[in-house]
């Protein structure tokens, strides 16, 4: 099907008329008609309103154009199982169980590898060929790429470990010894600092994922330290409940 065809059929499922559609979605009836004739196709911006209300993938709104897959597990991607962020918007890269409210689940690819196993194996397909197919399949997939170079669950972990000890050589008073650092999306711990000149800055990309995590400070209080990095820096910052009046420790280039 066309994305007219989908958005009609979609609008009609609701009971909505194009006036309500365009007032939910914020546009014109008019820009709602020439979708439902094929004139135009929404925009990005309106085709994630559009995925919230109708509760469908955008890759569904556009007529399935591509045969998504998570890229954390593999697993064929249909709308029931897609994840969504904490704002309800879809994420079409994962699926729910790996992927949910802004938190990846799984951090180590041996783990998730065992996961699987247990749901793949059955009379025709043994533990030790799944065990094998997932071996050759997650390092492919973006959410494990991004450490390929790293050469498997092993050495990524190693270099999580590097990054632990490197925050704790930092001997930031009042921060507790680091001893867990988990995959965090950057849109979800991008804050931004105002420094002494008075203007405001972000150091994260919203897009991309960072090892960090949340710790209490040892001196009690309403703030605590929020840690982020990768592999070319450590970040860590203090803040109060909610990401609030955030306030840069340290920024360190490895």
């Amino acid at each position: 099907m066309e994305t007219k065809d989908i958005i009609l059929g979609l609008r009609a499922k609701k009971g909505m008329s194009q006036e309500e559609l365009a007032e939910k979605v914020f546009v014109t009836r008019q820009a709602v008609s020439r979708w439902e004739t094929g004139a135009t196709i929404p925009n990005t911006e309106t085709l994630m309103l559009l995925s919230k209300l109708f509760d469908v993938s955008i890759n569904t709104l556009l007529g399935s154009p591509r045969q998504l897959i998570c890229q954390c597990c593999g697993i064929p991607l249909e709308d029931s199982i897609i994840s969504k962020e904490a704002d309800g918007f879809f994420n079409e890269e994962y699926c729910k169980w790996c992927y949910a409210d802004g938190e990846y689940m799984y951090h180590n690819m041996d783990d998730l590898i065992e996961v699987c196993v247990k749901n793949m194996t059955g009379e025709h397909f043994s533990s030790e060929q799944a065990r094998t197919y997932m071996k050759k399949l997650l390092p492919k997939l973006d959410y494990w790429k991004r450490y390929q170079y790293l050469d498997g669950a092993e050495k990524f972990e190693q270099f999580k470990q590097q990054l632990i000890h490197e925050f704790n050589d930092l001997h930031i008073e009042g921060l507790p010894k680091v001893e867990k650092l988990n995959a965090l999306v950057g849109k979800y711990i991008n804050l931004e600092y105002r420094l002494p000149n008075g203007q405001t800055v972000k150091f994260l990309d919203d897009r991309t994922t960072y090892l960090g995590n949340q710790l209490a400070c040892e001196f009690g209080g309403n703030r605590c330290f929020g840690l982020a990095a990768n592999m070319e820096f450590l970040l860590v910052c203090t803040y109060e409940e909610g990401g609030l009046n955030p306030e840069l420790v340290i920024y360190k280039k490895r």
